[in-house]
């Protein structure tokens, strides 16, 4: 399966070991040639893109980048594979495509080539792929969103006029409809959806689809059959995000209420008479099958646990790709066989996650508790999600299991502002990011001080992303609650932040914030971990990636001087990469970096950990 497995070094501990073993998403199979699938795999080291020929038994590297590639797709006819070639993960570039191989590797990977030298390197808005080797692609720029059609030739004109914080969402199968969606009413957290007819004349609106202010629209997939227009949406019209089957030709809506809990995602069946539907409910998912004409829905057996992604065979079989926080992940199907597995062994087990529910100032809250052996109380960790519209899952990490290796409990907050249990819980912070998350955060650190399970003179704060910038506003806001704080990727400055961030994210913010922070300069002041800097008692360590468009590093370089100046205990590790790494070892030294920074300043010692304990700071 690779080419280059890296060596692993002899007694290594079991959280490197996490970390090594090869992981892969589920594949991703063409919808006219199904024996055909990509996916990536940390395999060779660092994740990269493979191709997977199931008819023939052969798997193909096709990517090898120094900073690694992540973002592909696979044509319909399976005969093009398309990744996103950026600069050392700055997100900035252009898609490639090359041949599916058939054979040699090497041959394949010398064959990538732009996808169209029209276009100049961009953020990626979204890629919809036809099967006659056509394509419509997004690009995101500072100056606007816009909408190419690229042929098999290589050339590229713009189908519409430029979109107000749009993308890309899907062809039809007969690649005559075009679904975009779009922020044209202003709020980028909840857009509406636009479909779009192509033709030899041109293009022209078929149909908008808008549900209202609050209320957004994700586009899915059209139906997977030639002359069926019918398109998958999620919509929240129930205050949870559900299916919608909508037709645009004719305007036709079949809004089922599937009386299910939680957050809902679907995908269809191949013949297009049903839906895959899973569930995320209080962190762990289920699958169902539901039927378009009877109503009917059928439970899919699966774990108990998460799936990360799901997808139905030709022939009606489910595979999915499924972990628990004490199990390493596996592509399975809903018989119980393993589809695929990476090559060597498998990830060493890690403990159970168990739920707790606290009441907090907006509702109850959801936390995961790892424990590690022993009894309470523990020193603990509290691992705080990215997103914010994101939420933690019992799915299995590695960096939960080597926290928990290093004698720490791990609790993990669904705070306000997370997927997965309902509309009003993640849009809550709108308005006011960041505290109203600390606030939950607060209740459930009190909790897990008041019920013995944590030791509150040793409680590390810590996150990446989303997760990075609670880490640096909590132990500003609140900093008699945290022993250490360990921050990865954050927003520290966050006007600064803002000015120099991708324009996404600007759009984002602004339907966050409601404006800019010309025009709620409050709103940003108060939300801005800069802006209590001089509450901040707790020992810092910051993680800070030299080419991050998300969290740039200039606005963590005026949050660090600002510590410096105050005389406040920091250290700061720079590396080669955007918005986070895809290479193993360096994931390694950086939670090794993060684990033994918070030993040494709590007075611990772990031995698996002691090497990286000396490493000096950069």
């Amino acid at each position: 399966m690779t080419e280059s497995t890296p060596t692993t070094p002899p007694n290594e501990p079991a959280w490197q070991l996490r970390f090594r073993a090869a992981r892969m998403t589920l594949p991703r199979w063409a919808r006219l040639r199904p024996e055909r699938s990509i996916f990536t795999s940390n395999a060779s080291g660092t994740v990269e893109i493979y191709a997977w020929d199931r008819s023939r038994g052969t798997i193909h590297q096709l990517t090898k980048r120094p900073a690694g590639t992540y973002l592909a797709a696979i044509d319909p006819a399976g005969e093009q594979v398309w990744w996103f070639d950026d600069d050392g993960g700055n997100e900035f570039g252009v898609w490639r495509r090359q041949p599916f191989p058939a054979d040699v590797p090497d041959d394949a990977r010398r064959s990538a080539l732009p996808a169209s030298s029209d276009l100049p390197p961009s953020y990626p808005a979204g890629l919809a792929l036809g099967r006659s080797g056509t394509a419509v692609l997004g690009r995101c720029t500072d100056a606007a969103t816009s909408v190419h059609l690229v042929r098999p030739d290589g050339s590229a004109h713009q189908l519409i006029p430029d979109l107000a914080d749009g993308e890309v969402g899907a062809l039809s199968a007969d690649g005559r409809l075009l679904a975009l969606a779009h922020a044209e009413h202003g709020d980028a957290r909840h857009k509406a959806l636009r479909v779009v007819a192509l033709d030899d004349s041109g293009t022209r609106t078929v149909a908008d689809l808008w549900d209202g202010p609050g209320l957004g629209l994700t586009v899915v997939d059209f139906a997977p059959r030639d002359g069926d227009p019918r398109l998958l949406v999620l919509h929240e019209r129930r205050g949870r995000v559900q299916p919608l089957v909508w037709n645009p030709l004719t305007g036709e809506q079949f809004d089922p209420d599937i009386d299910l809990p939680g957050d809902m995602y679907a995908e269809w069946y191949p013949d297009g008479a049903a839906l895959l539907v899973g569930h995320d409910v209080h962190a762990r998912t289920e699958l169902y099958r539901f039927d378009l004409a009877s109503g009917a829905w059928t439970r899919i057996p699966t774990r108990a646990g998460t799936i990360s992604g799901a997808t139905v065979r030709p022939d009606g079989v489910v595979e999915f790709l499924w972990s628990s926080s004490a199990e390493p992940p596996a592509v399975v199907d809903d018989t119980g066989r393993v589809v695929i597995q990476p090559p060597g062994p498998a990830a060493p087990a890690s403990v159970p996650a168990t739920d707790a529910w606290v009441d907090g100032p907006g509702g109850r809250i959801h936390a995961l508790i790892s424990r590690p052996p022993g009894k309470p109380p523990y020193p603990t960790v509290f691992l705080v999600h990215g997103g914010p519209a994101s939420h933690d899952t019992d799915s299995f990490t590695p960096a939960v299991a080597a926290w928990v290796d290093a004698g720490f409990a791990v609790v993990r907050v669904n705070y306000r502002g997370s997927t997965g249990y309902g509309k009003a819980w993640r849009d809550a912070i709108e308005g006011r990011p960041g505290l109203t998350e600390l606030a939950d955060l607060r209740a459930v650190r009190d909790w897990a001080v008041t019920t013995g399970l944590s030791d509150p003179r040793r409680l590390v704060l810590a996150g990446g992303s989303w997760g990075g910038y609670l880490t640096l506003l909590g132990i500003g806001v609140m900093p008699d609650a945290w022993s250490v704080g360990i921050a990865s990727v954050p927003v520290a400055d966050y006007v600064t932040a803002y000015y120099e961030e991708m324009e996404p994210l600007k759009a984002f913010d602004r339907a966050l914030f409601g404006g800019t922070p010309e025009e709620v300069p409050e709103r940003y002041r108060e939300a801005s971990p800069i802006t209590y800097i001089d509450q901040v008692r707790a020992p810092v360590f910051i993680l800070a990636g030299e080419n991050d468009p998300r969290c740039p590093i200039r606005q963590v370089e005026n949050y660090v001087d600002a510590l410096a100046r105050r005389g406040i205990t920091h250290e700061v590790y720079r590396f080669d990469a955007g918005h986070g790494s895809l290479v193993t070892e360096e994931r390694i030294r950086q939670v090794g970096k993060e684990i033994a920074f918070a030993l040494r300043h709590l007075g611990m010692h772990r031995d698996a950990f002691a090497e990286f304990a000396t490493l000096a700071a950069p």
